[in-house]
């Protein structure tokens, strides 16, 4: 079993930023790709961002490509989402997503670990 714990979630103004970390625990020997997704209130849960085990190859939703930055430390087991330039839109629940596969899939169904979530807000 895999364990996915999010942190960094917060209250900020529009143009702010703001670094979401989500560390992994468990038997992860087979943990490949990882990602990003969000729920915005009202609205399905989609993906942000994804990363490759290695770290080479990355995933960005349209909505967050140039503003946002998908990094992970195999090391330190942990994967960051750096979100520069909020906006309203950006309000969410974030999770971390974890898949026993090395290829990039966009669907949450694609996805076998889930963390519990944290709640980004972009208010003025």
């Amino acid at each position: 079993q895999v364990e996915l714990v999010e942190f960094g979630g917060g209250v900020v103004q529009p143009g702010d930023s703001l670094r979401l970390s989500c560390t992994l625990s468990g038997i992860m020997w087979d943990i490949h790709y990882m990602a990003w997704f969000r729920r915005a209130p009202g609205q399905e849960r989609v993906i942000v961002a994804g990363i490759s085990r290695d770290g080479f190859s990355t995933y960005y939703s349209d909505s967050v490509k140039g503003r946002f930055t998908v990094s992970r430390d195999n090391a330190r087991n942990t994967i960051d989402l750096q979100m520069n330039n909020l906006g309203p839109g950006d309000t969410a629940v974030y999770y971390c997503a974890a898949r026993r596969s090395t290829i990039l899939a966009t669907a949450e169904n694609e996805y076998h670990f889930w963390g519990q979530g944290t709640q980004v807000t972009v208010s003025s």
